[in-house]
């Protein structure tokens, strides 16, 4: 199996993050994969799908992500039925830090428990 074949999961997370500027090649058996993500989590995303794959330190893979926007942890796009604390549970594993991405966006929100489909919100870096 080709390290590309391999790791492609991560080559499909990258197109799914829209990720600019990237650039795959495979030499002796490595996969070389460099390019911008938009945010902070979209490289987190990335690595914890390599290592997901490769192991904790795999050597069959080079990766050089930069960030765009480390302004914020993310943007994220509201989908029906969440809420704050399920978005908080989602980039930060606890719920109970919906109060940070509502201090983020008091802009946009007035209350906590209310937000709609196709808002976008901040997800502030803690």
């Amino acid at each position: 199996m080709s390290a590309k074949s391999k790791y492609q999961p991560v080559l499909d997370l990258g197109q799914e993050f829209n990720i600019q500027d990237g650039d795959v090649s495979e030499e002796g058996g490595v996969l070389k994969i460099k390019g911008v993500a938009n945010t902070p989590y979209e490289k987190n995303a990335l690595w914890d799908k390599i290592k997901e794959i490769g192991g904790e330190n795999p050597s069959d893979i080079k990766a050089n992500i930069t960030i765009a926007d480390e302004s914020v942890y993310h943007r994220h796009v509201v989908k029906s039925g969440e809420t704050l604390g399920k978005i908080a549970k989602h980039y930060y594993g606890n719920a109970a830090k919906y109060n940070a991405i509502f201090q983020a966006n008091t802009d946009k929100l007035k209350n906590p428990d209310l937000i709609y489909p196709d808002q976008e919100l901040i997800i502030p870096n803690l």
